[in-house]
């Protein structure tokens, strides 16, 4: 066979295997899965009805215009159960409606279509930060709701919880040229804006995904694979933020295109430790 036949064939058993991985729970080789309850028993088969007299084919309704894509990720509508609660979601809003929705400090601002605040319980335990919208996420307005955010979607249920029950965001709220990382002084524009928010919600962990947001977070130039794994110390960037661990860990877009038992079980078992750090016992 030729090599550029055998590169289309890994290629597409790539995109087989993450489709197969997005269609059911993030859970590494080998982990046990949660108990299911019994089907109930099936029901005689009834009649089958008598044929409706034909009518008229329904006119269709119009095809969607340009940018109205299918959602990824359902909506979600965080329970704010108390004045806390509250309190922290007021607070967010004002944050994103007074600062970040009209900011103009760096060049993405020029290319946007929607600035991507952030979402989820302003007083979630965990933290999901990840570096920068993507084509979807500038479309909707909303964090990681492409591939990649349906991935994470199936991670936060595998370790027991829900997107209405953590926060998610991003290093920068506008979204890079080609889906870029961000550079260094786009995250530093964006900086004051993360710190606002991790001092309002106030979590017990972050989980950064790859590597701009754990360089971001933890002000750091050593690459994902030697950090990931190991509780990390948030540097002093805000007293009120002291004694928040990070969780370094590989971004779900990086497992979209390295989909490898391997790299799954790293992030299944970085994962665990966050649930052991959160008292979650839901899955072990």
């Amino acid at each position: 066979m030729s090599e550029e036949f055998q590169r289309l064939r890994r290629a597409a058993r790539q995109v087989i295997e993450t489709d197969r991985m997005l269609a059911g729970e993030f859970l590494a080789p080998g982990s046990p899965v949660p108990a299911r309850k019994a089907a109930p028993p099936a029901r005689k088969a009834a009649p089958p009805p008598a044929p409706a007299p034909s009518r008229p084919a329904a006119p269709r309704p119009p095809a969607a215009g340009p940018g109205t894509g299918k959602l990824r990720v359902d909506p979600i509508h965080p329970v704010l159960r108390t004045d806390e609660d509250r309190r922290k979601a007021a607070e967010l809003e004002a944050l994103e409606a007074g600062e970040v929705r009209g900011c103009t400090k760096c060049g993405l601002c020029k290319g946007r279509r929607n600035v991507v605040f952030g979402e989820g319980h302003p007083n979630a335990d965990v933290v999901f930060i990840g570096e920068g919208p993507g084509q979807e996420e500038d479309k909707l307005g909303r964090p990681f709701v492409g591939r990649a955010g349906g991935l994470l979607t199936k991670m936060i249920k595998a370790m027991g919880l829900r997107r209405d029950e953590v926060y998610i965001g991003n290093v920068v709220k506008c979204r890079p040229p080609g889906n870029r990382a961000p550079a260094a002084e786009e995250a530093e524009a964006c900086h004051d804006y993360l710190i606002g928010q991790l001092r309002i919600i106030q979590p017990k962990v972050i989980v950064s995904l790859g590597n701009p947001a754990t360089h971001a977070l933890l002000n750091t130039t050593t690459g994902i694979t030697k950090l990931r794994g190991r509780w990390q110390p948030l540097p002093m960037l805000d007293a009120a933020l002291a004694g928040i661990k990070v969780m370094p860990t590989f971004h779900p877009a990086f497992l979209l295109r390295s989909y490898t038992e391997d790299n799954r079980a790293k992030v299944w078992s970085d994962l665990q430790e966050v649930m052991k750090e959160l008292g979650i016992g839901k899955k072990s």
